[in-house]
């Protein structure tokens, strides 16, 4: 089903039309194609309401805004929702402009039904862009499939504050490692052509991560060079290689200015220096925002005015401050039209690029659709497998034999499948909406959404009831194990080892104040050969029993109190504990690190998590991943990364007087890169193609890299540079690439890095120009940030060179 609009003049450019066709909106139509709406109330039991379709789309529409997210609906009665919005946008207003309907989808689809991989941290554990990217396609796939053409995703927030509850939706600490991601993402989700793609909204532009105290919307922490080099080198890499088409603003304000209202970061920073050419869309409620919380405007009717004037395109999720305000600021001599019209032609040129004019309706089949939503599987376990992080392994306890007799596994995680799917996946989206429809305020409520649905008449009210019905008529432990077919880490243990007698005791809840049982946990621990314990975090939504989501940020980042409690108790037995740790941000664990003989970080895994998990600990996979951020020994510590500047945090000379704290090292508990294998890999000497290298040139580094123990492994190669530049500082250590490589047992490959030098470029003194000028440069290559295996060093040499947008972000690199 794809019959075109009535505007179906298909010569010239995307630009060129939507030109064209801008022409011959009025003032209201232009204004409502920056505008979106939440679509719950416009539907009754029977379909379409014609009359609230007539007042709200009637002059058309820019956006729908998270049908699926929103809602609990199949892929086929999502499609066929989508259609007819579609079909009265086209039949049934002026020029018949159809909708672009946007989803969330950082770790798959969030609809019902739809795979979910693991939480975005868990992918970038698993340093594999590949991957990433085969997943994104995947999703593009998925959501073309329903109607969804674009993507409010992924996060390029670089994340170094561990207080900050929305890590794990991040890539990490460390700019080339979320700029790899980022592209393999964007890459994915676009593909080569737009007609074909989904648009990807890199978020949250800028600074968003590290804020002060660590605190969600808090004003941004961070200087004019730490913006440009650190935070906003994702988005460039993005907008670089892989010609990323939108941009979500940050609710943060930088320098006084909410980034919402911020012509310097969306035009200045965004267009001028990143050569960013797409549309910006709004956050949820920004723009109310800068009225209410931020208090910059007097009226919604300015906060629109500030916002469109500063570059922000579009309004999400529904109107506050665009709309018909925008285009009464216009009639009133407050807003110029040019720059309304800047942005509609974005919009119109988007929804041209994509094809909506030629194919604006979706095929409805059902069994179709359902077996699409459902692809993914074995991706998804696969990327679940390669975030497993190995953290400890003492005397080599794992992997554990399959012919172990007794196990006990406890924790708050040992028989639950909730834990693994966090914010910003389907299931605990559907707990944020239940509480939301019976008033609770449990889960809190995503920004401003309460009351998003406009005017909500009777039989829209009637038709949510019964769309929600079945979800709410079981738990969610349950609606999880019947929709996506996860089972517990417990169940996925007795499925490896079915002769071994397993005792499953939690002992205590994630939180302190759940109910707890540590008597019965010791007591089953102690009949045991071995214990698993299967504690961490809950991921969620704005409140409610967690520990970290949107909103729910801590002072203090330690496991809770019960928690190591348990891990202390059951350990005194004298049985070996093997910890598994869950969550999506560092936790400290310090304390209770030494009562355990073994520890893997599983993050958040999504549907597959579990069994992933147990493929690890029982050896049927050997754990690759490494850590994408620093674990800090304490809270004190944050923020603690692997990049800190020479002469600061941990990366301190031998001459510093600071020897580390009073009370402990400066140093993480566990360091950027670290992760453990069941095999043992040996590095060589590293090689260079050259001794100097120009300004303009680029060298290769070689490393040979051989498996010495007895089982296949992969194994992550970490290239490192550490350089100076004339009166700056700079960073003690910075990632330039990786690589991943599989060997045998006995197997070696020599792995080679391709590293121009205007990827190592920095910003210039005069805090705008990135330069790279001559000097000397190590070059440290290693299994992680703090075991660095082999050295060697280059010169650069030549004239300093000035560059501008178009450097490299990424190197390349290839094992023989």
């Amino acid at each position: 089903m794809s019959t075109t609009t009535r505007t179906t003049d298909t010569v010239g450019t995307p630009l060129q039309r939507a030109d064209a066709l801008l022409q011959q909106l009025t003032l209201e139509e232009k204004a409502l194609q920056l505008s979106a709406t939440m679509p719950i109330g416009l539907f009754g039991v029977d379909g379409l309401i014609e009359s609230q379709a007539t007042k709200v789309l009637g002059h058309g529409i820019g956006q729908i805004s998270a049908l699926g997210m929103f809602g609990h609906k199949s892929p086929a009665k999502t499609a066929h929702t989508v259609n007819e919005i579609q079909h009265f946008l086209v039949e049934n207003t002026r020029l018949g402009i159809p909708a672009i309907f946007h989803n969330e989808a950082l770790n798959g689809v969030i609809a019902p039904d739809f795979t979910v991989f693991p939480t975005a941290i868990g992918l970038a554990a698993s340093w594999n862009p590949e991957a990433v990217g085969d997943m994104a396609e995947l999703i593009r796939r998925q959501m073309r499939s329903v109607g969804f053409l674009q993507a409010l995703a992924p996060v390029m927030d670089v994340a170094r504050d561990a207080r900050w509850g929305r890590v794990h939706e991040t890539y990490g600490e460390d700019p080339y490692l979320a700029s790899a991601l980022s592209v393999a993402f964007t890459k994915g989700l676009q593909g080569t052509d737009l007609r074909e793609g989904v648009i990807a909204t890199a978020k949250h532009f800028l600074g968003y991560a590290m804020t002060e105290g660590g605190q969600n919307m808090a004003a941004t922490q961070a200087t004019n060079r730490e913006l440009r080099e650190v935070y906003a080198r994702p988005f460039a890499a993005a907008i670089e290689l892989a010609g990323l088409a939108s941009v979500m603003n940050s609710y943060s304000e930088v320098d006084g200015i909410p980034v919402g209202a911020s012509g310097a970061i969306l035009n200045d920073l965004l267009r001028d220096e990143l050569g960013f050419e797409g549309t910006v869309v709004s956050d949820y409620m920004t723009i109310a925002m800068l009225h209410s919380r931020q208090r910059i405007a007097k009226d919604m009717a300015e906060a629109g005015v500030l916002a469109l004037t500063a570059g922000l395109d579009v309004e999400l999720p529904a109107i506050v401050g665009y709309g018909t305000l925008l285009a009464e600021q216009v009639r009133a001599g407050k807003l110029d039209e040019d720059v309304l019209d800047t942005s509609v032609r974005r919009v119109l040129r988007d929804k041209f690029a994509l094809g909506l004019f030629e194919r604006p309706f979706i095929d409805e089949d059902p069994i179709v659709l359902g077996g699409i939503a459902q692809q993914g599987v074995e991706l998804a376990n696969q990327l679940a497998s390669e975030s497993i992080t190995l953290l400890k392994n003492e005397a080599g306890i794992l992997p554990l034999s399959t012919q172990v007799k007794r196990i006990a596994i406890v924790g708050p995680h040992a028989d639950e499948v909730g834990f693994a799917f966090p914010g910003y996946t389907y299931p605990r989206t559907l707990g944020m909406l239940g509480a939301m429809m019976m008033g609770s305020d449990d889960e809190g409520a995503m920004a401003g959404l309460d009351g998003l649905g406009g005017e909500m008449p009777p039989e829209a009210m009637a038709a949510a009831g019964a769309e929600f019905g079945a979800a709410f008529a079981v738990s969610p432990e349950e609606y999880i194990r019947q929709h996506y077919g996860t089972i517990s880490l417990a169940e996925a243990v007795r499925q490896l080892v079915p002769d071994a007698e397993v005792t499953v005791v939690s002992g205590c809840g994630v939180l302190d104040s759940e109910p707890h049982d540590i008597d019965a946990a010791v007591a089953a621990s102690a009949d045991a050969d071995v214990v698993i314990a299967a504690f961490g975090g809950r991921g969620g939504f704005f409140g409610g029993p967690i520990t970290e989501g949107e909103g729910v940020d801590t002072a203090a980042i330690d496991l809770p109190r019960t928690q190591r409690e348990l891990i202390e108790a059951v350990a005194a037995t004298g049985t070996p504990v093997v910890g598994v740790l869950s969550t999506g941000r560092p936790m400290a664990i310090t304390e209770a690190l030494p009562a355990l003989t073994a520890l893997v970080h599983a993050y958040y895994g999504g549907q597959q998590g579990t069994r992933a998990i147990a493929d690890a600990l029982f050896g049927f996979t050997n754990p690759s991943g490494k850590l994408p951020y620093s674990m800090p020994r304490h809270s004190g510590q944050v923020p603690v990364y692997s990049g800190q500047h020479t002469g600061s945090g941990y990366r301190r000379p031998e001459s510093d007087m600071h020897k580390g704290y009073r009370d402990m090292p400066a140093t993480p508990l566990f360091a950027f890169g670290h992760g453990l294998s069941y095999t043992s890999f040996a590095y060589g000497d590293v090689t260079l193609s050259a001794a100097s290298v120009e300004t303009t040139g680029s060298i290769d580094v070689s490393v040979n890299v051989e498996n010495t123990g007895t089982v296949s492994g992969v194994e992550i190669v970490q290239l490192y540079i550490s350089d100076t530049a004339t009166g700056l500082v700079r960073p003690l250590q910075e990632l330039v690439g990786f690589h991943r490589i599989t060997l045998a047992p006995r197997a070696a490959n020599t792995v080679t890095f391709s590293v121009r030098m205007d990827q190592l470029a920095y910003l210039g003194l005069d805090g705008k120009t990135f330069i790279m000028e001559a000097g000397p440069v190590d070059v440290l290559v290693g299994s992680a940030s703090d075991d660095i295996r082999a050295r060697a060093s280059f010169e650069v040499t030549g004239p300093t060179v000035e560059l501008g947008r178009s450097r490299s972000y990424l190197s390349e690199s290839r094992a023989q």
